[in-house]
């Protein structure tokens, strides 16, 4: 696993005075209660730190992994994932908006009738289009659009866990899920199956936390 550089300096002061609780390592760092509590939590379910109530926070030398964090590490993405809100090249500004509107979305994914991954166009991306007084009626989507290679994917054996983390790093809000394939032309090519999102991700979390409710 691997640590934030906060995380690390956590560990550092469990081993060197546990136990010790965690208003205690707040002060060593001069941080709140709170702001930790989302750190002490994972270095917890990770089984680097045991908490005891009404002790504080131990190292554990041998740690092991919550059952919790194990079954997180084998959700897949092609087992969540949603239906792609696809749109062809083709059509206007004015119908991406309205469609991402329609479907309530925040991404629309691009591509051609083969269903071949081609771009990706984002709210930023029309709210752009708009302030340029770009016309949004005539111009297509296929003008403004993030085209490959610069497109962040997934497909749908990778784990949750790691695509969670590429909609975090890259700051966007949807990820195609893909299976690559190669043309007539012996070109790598990806088509979409289907959508990953931080909608997705909020709705394992609460399937989650609601098991055996």
């Amino acid at each position: 696993m691997e640590l934030s550089e906060r995380q690390s300096r956590i560990v550092e002061i469990v081993k060197n005075t546990s136990p010790i609780t965690g208003e205690q390592i707040a002060a060593k760092l001069d941080l709140t209660r709170a702001t930790l509590r989302p750190d002490l939590t994972i270095l917890t379910m990770a089984g680097v730190l045991e908490a005891r109530p009404r002790v504080g926070y131990f190292y554990r030398d041998k740690h092991e992994p919550s059952p919790l964090l194990v079954y997180l590490r084998q959700l897949r993405v092609g087992d969540f994932k949603s239906v792609p809100a696809a749109i062809r090249p083709d059509i206007s500004n004015y119908d991406a908006i309205v469609t991402m509107f329609t479907q309530n979305v925040g991404s629309l994914i691009v591509v051609s009738e083969d269903r071949e991954l081609l771009g990706m166009i984002s709210r930023k991306d029309l709210l752009k289009a708009a302030l340029g007084k770009t016309d949004l009626q005539q111009v297509p989507v296929g003008v403004i659009m993030t085209r490959m290679p610069n497109i962040i994917m997934t497909t749908p054996d990778e784990l949750v866990l790691d695509a969670a983390r590429k909609l975090m790093q890259h700051q966007i809000d949807t990820l195609p899920v893909v299976e690559g394939f190669i043309n007539e032309h012996g070109d790598e090519r990806y088509e979409v199956v289907g959508r990953f999102t931080k909608t997705n991700v909020t709705k394992i979390l609460v399937q989650i936390g609601t098991l055996g409710q």
